[in-house]
């Protein structure tokens, strides 16, 4: 290039709100951050980047993890609040028990965007659209967050609150403040992300028959043949052999060893979550472009091999894609505790417990088209310390970038565990701010009382059991 890089003139930047509590992102952790925040009357801002909220509830992914792995409910609270609304509007299903995923809920991804923005705004919560965060505010020590620097389309302005809420799922402000991030494995290598797309006229009780009916034939990861006898709306996960023979039979490029078919509430609509598009940073803007544009070459011949190998798809028609592409990893904070794979898998009490999780170790593998699961036999706590990032003041961090390993993100990254610390994030800012103390000064056995008043589920910690 001519230039490596120009030289913008010094401007003022006008504050255009300023509230007790600001969220950034509109996704499952961020909803309902702005939704307990808002519960007692605190002024309390969303500044989400698309025309939507819901996040990956929206993509037409089934939500996971409000059940555990012993079938019981450990998700409750506002999240469950949330799912009891889409119910009330045919937008949702139960939480079906799933022998791979423990427990899955179909919601309509319409549905979501009506019911959350409905929910925002009968809470009082201020929700501003087509706006991007490209900066902070900070004081002039630099250790405390004073609000954000955004970018729509009328220019460049300043929000200032009390308290942010980082919900981007990227860590963007955390990483515009400050805070030391990590990304991927030791290597570096973070998991594909993918891009979803539906699919109508396909007959769900053949592909169900079929598989209950001609197990060797229909092979399922990890779900016997008998779930599916029992279910009308499932997921499957394999059908391994079906691709091999279409590779060999037609060339077929296929980037997933496995077939992952999703049903949706409608009657002979599914969710394909097949594409996988290694090496994408989803930091990165033209990394983000090129996973886009690979993601939609891969779906023709996926397809096509649903159609004329998979039963129940013969009549089968393309509908949609997603309206992005759904990312599963990509920075995380280093907070004042990194939850790591042996706190899962030891099912570890913490006595600052804020939510209660039970998903399996899940990792899509970058670089290879494999997949590693390993679960734990029940539930295992996330404690506040992996709120707070290091370094800042002033801001608590929910969702999949909180203070984690890359093995234990692979674990809590589901969408019903990050609306239970968007629970909690939300309702700590209100105590701190209630107390006039830091986040990270808050009495945390009253945060556990005020979860558990509004029906959060939390464990006995062990000392006390």
């Amino acid at each position: 290039m001519e230039h490596d890089a120009i030289h913008e003139p010094a401007r003022s930047t006008p504050v255009r709100a300023e509230y007790d509590v600001l969220v950034v992102g509109g996704g499952p952790a961020g909803l309902t951050s702005a939704l307990a925040a808002a519960e007692d009357g605190l002024r309390v801002g969303l500044v989400e980047n698309r025309s939507f909220v819901g996040g990956n509830m929206t993509i037409g992914l089934p939500v996971l993890g409000f059940l555990g792995q012993k079938g019981n409910q450990i998700i409750e609270g506002l999240p469950q609040k949330f799912i009891d609304r889409l119910k009330a509007r045919g937008g949702a299903s139960e939480h079906r028990p799933c022998p791979l995923h423990m427990g899955i809920t179909l919601v309509e991804p319409e549905a979501v965007k009506t019911v959350a923005l409905d929910m925002l705004l009968e809470a009082g919560v201020d929700v501003t659209f087509y706006t991007a965060c490209v900066g902070v505010v900070m004081n002039e020590a630099g250790d405390t967050i004073r609000g954000i620097i955004t970018e729509g389309k009328d220019g460049r302005s300043a929000i200032l609150a009390k308290i942010v809420i980082d919900c981007t799922g990227d860590a963007d402000v955390a990483y515009r403040a400050g805070v030391p991030c990590e990304k991927g494995d030791e290597h570096g290598g973070m998991q594909p992300p993918t891009l979803m797309f539906c699919i109508a006229g396909v007959d769900t009780d053949k592909l169900r028959n079929s598989i209950a009916v001609q197990p060797r034939t229909y092979l399922t990861d990890f779900i016997p043949a008998e779930y599916f006898g029992q279910n009308h709306q499932f997921i499957v996960v394999g059908l391994r052999e079906l691709i091999a023979k279409a590779r060999e039979e037609r060339g077929l490029e296929i980037p997933n060893e496995r077939t992952i078919i999703i049903t949706g509430l409608r009657s002979g609509e599914v969710w394909i979550n097949m594409t996988r598009v290694k090496g994408v940073d989803g930091t990165d803007s033209r990394s983000l472009s090129m996973g886009e544009i690979e993601a939609r070459h891969q779906i023709d011949d996926i397809f096509t091999y649903l159609k004329a190998y998979v039963p129940g798809f013969e009549s089968a028609y393309f509908t949609k894609t997603a309206p992005f592409l759904g990312i599963r990893e990509t920075r995380r904070i280093v907070g004042d505790y990194v939850m790591n794979q042996d706190d899962v898998l030891s099912c570890r009490y913490f006595n600052e417990a804020i939510a209660v999780a039970s998903y399996p170790i899940d990792i899509h593998r970058p670089g290879d088209d494999g997949c590693t699961l390993i679960w734990c036999g029940d539930c295992y706590d996330i404690p506040y310390r992996s709120l707070l990032p290091k370094k800042v003041e002033q801001l608590i961090v929910a969702g999949r970038a909180i203070s984690t390993t890359h093995e234990a993100m692979g674990a809590i990254r589901v969408m019903a565990t990050c609306m239970a610390m968007g629970e909690a994030a939300g309702r700590a800012a209100k105590l701190a701010i209630r107390e006039d103390v830091s986040p990270r000064a808050i009495n945390v056995k009253a945060l556990q009382e005020d979860l558990r008043a509004h029906g959060a589920y939390l464990r006995t910690p062990l000392s006390q059991a």
